[in-house]
């Protein structure tokens, strides 16, 4: 097995639709100038509240990162 060495970077992502959704478009734009994202995990999640019903969905990611070598 080989050794790796991991970075950690903290995302927010938002979304209308749902908190997957959130997920994906944070996961999806770290990817643009991210190389070699292998995983994340779920922080918080929290939402925003509009005549009685959720306007937004917003998750906080902590995305980890092999560095080159």
């Amino acid at each position: 097995m080989s050794e790796h060495v991991y970075k950690k970077i903290e995302l927010v992502g938002s979304s209308t639709k749902s908190i997957e959704d959130a997920i994906q478009g944070a996961i999806t734009k770290a990817g643009q100038s991210v190389r070699n994202m292998r995983w994340f995990e779920v922080i918080e999640t929290r939402g925003d509240i509009r005549d009685g019903a959720v306007a937004h969905y917003q998750v906080t990611l902590k995305v980890g990162f092999t560095l080159d070598p």
